[in-house]
């Protein structure tokens, strides 16, 4: 085929497109962060507003507001100011471009991409009256054929393909092949498909009646394997052939319709910290588009690129020509305009950022018209594969001219047959229509919007089964669903279904187990996910908009049935109760996954692994050591119900597990071994140490040197108790002796700067469900105080349902910062519950990050010691050492200063005392003839003491007083704890199963509450006469002073 070059090259033009707020973010209350202006698309983080992003492309489109429908169902902007951009304006910029790159003998390539949800399915596809691309460009594309010269002749074929999981898939093709079709690769035309059917056209009518053709085979496969349509690739082609017999030549374009597989953003890929390997190939595939996208955007600014991955997946070999070679290609991106989607849209910005520097080759396809013959009959040889002439239909053989009949063969006659189909589906759609108008029935309601309503199953009078078996009146196909799931019945202008035996069968959110009426637009959801809108009666309908009962309309109202809202998440605050965007977030991947870990848990049961999954949130009651909650997310927990053994695995992993359940799951559909190492088993893991809550000790007391005992509850992610710690913090000396009330602080600011030690000891773990679940689980606990570099955990304990830890930690800080303090008043101690598994390692902490003192204390407030650290590069015991040793010496000089100071001011405040005694000493002698008490005689003059010391000597009693009252509270308080000691010691006392031993038992427990009310009784007296007698020394030295 000869090619006419066009000078320079073509660069990929790239287009960005926003949609309106779906329902769900409606609902949510989110914030648009895309802003347009002109071909630049700025985007907002919700987390800090003036922190923005900017894109320029060749077009962008503001399509999420200022738009109305009119009569025809068309939305249209709603004023000259709007800056809106429907369709139509879309076809104008992309699809005239494609079209006219197909009349001057181009090959034409336009892709969608986005994640699901974005709005690229709309674009391509449209919905109602809003045609998308595909349909506008192949409509066009034979009114122009109609206007051009009728001495040309053209021909138009169209295909439809889908790509999942690395499979081919022909839409148009009655039969599925096992495996898919084969991906091969001719030196002169490239990578194709082999046994891809063509279809010829004359009309856009034709190519219209395909397209439903092709989307109800895309359904059925989707709701068969609930492989959702997502998670594909579909590529729609034209082939275009112009003949001029007058200048004895033609001109060919190939037009490839592409919409790309939902760009779900996972941090690396769906699986991160995952022992198995990658197990979404739709994610690969993506990856793999990007690789090529990028190593061709490298060439263009001139670096050099050793390799161009494009054999690395079906989708990069198909689309070879499309990026980088004979192609003028588009690009469409379809963003959401939500804070909750921020993620993903930056991600997809950037993607398509890359892509607006590939650079490709266009050239005109044109050959003279024998050669143009053969190279048509070489290609369909390849298409059918030398080895297999004999199995190929006299009519393909006659196409190539390889039959006896070739001269019958025409491009009419092929026109013919396919005429002929079309008169047969002409005739079953009309019977379609009419049925619809009479006869209740289900509607499949798919994710994919443009696979909704698809299917129609409908329900005749009488009784009809519903099932998986072909002898059913309605055979339904998907997850879950049994050969006899559950039967209809369509009676006295009522229809009701009733589950057989334990068949899941939800109707409006909740599951059924009886006979249930149907009202007209009830939601059903029979099996793991196929969900059906049942439309009633002619009588009972109206022009309701059944556009609102999307599939979110659905999983909303399952996830509502199951008590999980918005609300439950925390997710309001403020004075207008909006949600917090992080927390919608993960609200949406609850209801994401939720499908998915029903569908799971069916492969599960089907495929005999007796795993039981469940969508958890995690941190959904959990909160900071300062109270404020953490950052939720979802997880899903896996329990395998015949060895108790659990996992928990992240949203990412649980993606890619869930890719390779399909792929075993396929095996067995298939008819295959099933079968699978241990090793490779997606619904396998080794034993893993799991979370199971944590419970807040707050540690304001501690700033005030008082010791406290606590019985906390460990809360698990659901909020509810998981267990009950019972936990000591006590202030102490650095030799461990506790400190006593006297050395209580009333201002935390009084310990500032001096040495702090105090006791952290875990007493035991009482009722923990972990272990009441399976006895030969274990337990471990860890804590992380202030700025310890890791946590600290305590040693594991097997097998035990209250064990007893009785583990205890001294800390010091040696020079006790504001910050420290600040964190004791508000502040709280986590500590983590850990449940063991038989099999698996328990938690353990290097000790070579901790900094301790010379008595072995493990030291924090470690601000200083890190500086010293960072500039001498010396070993921990030996910083610590000399840390203590530094500061002793800064206390000690202190110290000495203060005394000094005190000396001085005492020594100034005598002086100015016997000054002016010896000025008015000779008049006090007058004035008072007798000796005064208060002085001393020596070498015949009279001195009196200083005011300072008599203050002294008058203020002893008193201090005494005090003295002895707070001994009096001190020996009070030590006889209230042994009181309260008794008192827990007689709740924990718990009566014998054994009734022979209930009367010792009743004995010894009232001999304890009798011993109690004693020590209780004897306590009181005892304080009321100390306090008594002080009160008393204190009347007698009053009087006597008087």
């Amino acid at each position: 085929m000869a090619t006419t070059p066009t000078p320079g090259a073509d660069r990929v033009r790239v287009a960005v497109r926003v949609r309106p707020f779906s329902q769900r973010e409606k609902n949510a209350g989110s914030k648009c962060v895309i802003s347009m202006h002109s071909r630049t698309t700025t985007i907002h983080d919700p987390k800090n507003p003036e922190h923005t992003k900017t894109f320029t492309f060749d077009l962008a489109y503001w399509s999420h507001n200022g738009f109305q429908m009119e009569k025809d169902g068309v939305f249209t902007a709603v004023g000259p100011t709007s800056k809106f951009a429907g369709q139509r304006e879309v076809f104008h910029d992309l699809g005239r471009g494609i079209l006219d790159s197909a009349w001057q003998g181009y090959n034409a390539t336009l892709l969608a991409y986005g994640q699901t949800g974005s709005g690229k399915s709309y674009s391509m596809i449209g919905f109602g009256a809003n045609k998308g691309l595909i349909p506008k460009v192949c409509e066009e594309l034979f009114q122009a054929i109609e206007n051009r010269e009728r001495n040309q002749e053209y021909q138009v074929t169209f295909s439809m393909l889908e790509i999942y999981n690395e499979q081919v898939r022909d839409l148009l093709s009655r039969t599925k092949k096992p495996r898919g079709l084969r991906v091969r690769e001719d030196t002169q035309l490239g990578f194709y498909v082999d046994g891809l059917r063509s279809v010829p056209c004359e009309n856009y009518a034709q190519i219209e009646r395909l397209m439903e053709q092709g989307t109800r085979v895309r359904t059925m496969a989707s709701t068969n394997m609930n492989a959702s349509s997502s998670r594909s690739h579909m590529v729609i082609t034209l082939q275009f052939k112009q003949f001029f017999p007058d200048r004895g030549l033609t001109k060919q374009s190939c037009i490839n319709l592409v919409d790309l597989a939902g760009s779900e953003r996972q941090k690396t890929s769906g699986s991160e910290g995952d022992r198995l390997r990658e197990g979404s190939h739709v994610n690969l595939s993506l990856t793999n588009l990007g690789n090529v996208i990028s190593a061709l955007a490298d060439i263009a600014v001139g670096k050099k690129v050793l390799h161009i991955p494009y054999r690395d997946s079906v989708l990069t070999k198909l689309l070879q020509p499309a990026l980088g070679g004979n192609s003028r290609t588009a690009l469409i991106a379809a963003i959401s305009p939500a804070d909750i989607c921020y993620e993903e849209t930056l991600s997809t910005l950037r993607y398509v950022e890359r892509a607006k520097k590939v650079r490709n080759k266009a050239v005109v396809n044109t050959s003279a018209l024998v050669r143009e013959s053969r190279a048509a009959n070489s290609k369909l040889l390849l298409r059918c594969g030398h080895s297999r002439m004999a199995e190929q239909p006299a009519d393909l053989l006659a196409e190539l001219g390889l039959g006896p009949h070739t001269h019958q063969l025409t491009w009419a006659h092929l026109l013919e047959q396919a005429r002929e189909e079309w008169q047969q589906h002409h005739v079953a759609v009309a019977q379609e229509r009419q049925m619809l108008k009479t006869l209740p029935h289900l509607l499949n309601v798919n994710e994919d919007p443009q696979l909704t309503g698809v299917l129609k199953y409908f329900i005749q009078a009488g009784s009809c089964d519903a099932g998986q078996a072909e002898s059913n009146a309605l055979t339904l196909q998907g997850l879950g669903i049994s050969d006899k799931h559950a039967s209809f019945t369509n009676l006295d202008g009522q229809v009701t279904v009733t589950p057989y035996n334990k068949c899941n069968v939800v109707v409006n959110g909740v599951p059924i187990t009886t006979k249930t009426k149907l009202q007209h637009l009830d939601r059903i959801i029979l099996g793991s996910n196929s969900a059906y809108l049942y439309i009633g009666f002619p009588s009972e309908r109206a022009s309701e908009d059944l556009s609102r009962f999307d599939y979110d309309f659905f999983q909303l109202e399952r996830a509502a049935a199951q008590g999980m809202s918005v609300d439950k998440l925390g997710a309001r605050h403020g004075g207008n109760r909006r949600a917090d965007p992080s927390v919608l977030a993960v609200f949406q991947d609850y209801i994401k996954l939720m499908p998915l870990v029903a569908e799971a848990n069916q492969m599960s049961e089907e495929l005999k692994k007796g795993l039981t999954m469940e969508l958890k949130v995690k941190n959904l009651a959990s909160s900071d050591s300062r109270g404020y909650d953490l950052q939720k997310e979802v997880m899903v927990k896996v329990t395998n119900q015949r060895t108790h053994e659990v996992w928990v695995w992240s949203k990412a992993k649980f993606i890619n597990r869930k890719f390779l359940m399909e792929e075993l799951y396929q095996h067995l559909l298939d008819g295959e071994d099933s079968h699978i190492a241990q090793e490779d088993d997606p619904f396998w893991d080794p034993v893993e140490v799991v979370h199971l809550g944590s419970a807040h000790i707050w540690l304001q007391s501690l700033a005030y040197c008082m010791q406290f005992e606590e019985q906390v509850e460990f809360l698990n992610c659901d909020g509810l108790a998981e267990a009950v710690l019972h936990i000591h913090v006590t202030p102490c000396s650095p030799a461990g002796r506790a400190c006593g009330e006297e050395d209580v602080v009333i201002d935390p600011l009084e310990l500032l700067g001096k040495r702090m030690d105090f006791q952290i000891r875990i007493e035991r773990c009482l009722g923990a469900k972990w272990l009441k679940e399976d006895t030969e689980r274990g337990i471990q606990m860890g804590y992380r105080i202030y700025d310890l570099p890791h946590p600290l955990y305590t040693k594991p304990v097997w097998k035990i349902a209250n064990p007893q830890i009785e583990e205890s930690v001294q800390f010091t800080a040696l020079n006790a910062s504001q910050e420290f303090l600040n964190y004791l008043q508000t502040n709280a101690l986590i500590v983590d519950l850990w449940g063991l598994q038989e099999g698996c390692a328990g938690l353990s902490c290097s000790q070579l990050d901790l900094v301790v003192t010379a008595e072995g204390h493990v030291m924090v407030d470690t601000k200083k010691i890190s500086t010293l650290a960072d500039g001498g590069q010396m070993p921990s015991n030996q910083i610590s050492e000399l840390h203590l040793k530094l500061l002793k010496l800064e206390q000690e000089t202190e110290l000495l200063r203060n005394i000094n100071r005190a000396l001085r001011e005492e020594n100034m405040f005598l002086k100015d005392s016997l000054d002016k005694t010896g000025s008015c000493q000779q008049g006090k002698r007058l004035s008072r003839p007798h000796k005064p008490p208060n002085t001393q005689t020596g070498t015949g003059m009279t001195t009196r003491l200083p005011p300072a010391r008599e203050g002294k000597q008058t203020s002893t009693p008193q201090a005494g007083y005090d003295r002895e009252l707070a001994t009096a509270l001190k020996v009070f308080y030590q006889s209230m704890n042994m009181a309260r000691r008794q008192f827990l010691k007689v709740r924990h006392y718990k009566p014998p199963e054994d009734d022979q031993m209930l009367r010792p038992f009743v004995y010894q427990q009232s001999q304890m509450l009798k011993d109690f009310g004693d020590l209780f009784e004897s306590s009181l007296w005892k304080l009321k006469n100390d306090v008594a007698l002080i009160v008393k020394k204190k009347r007698e030295c009053l009087l006597y002073n008087k």
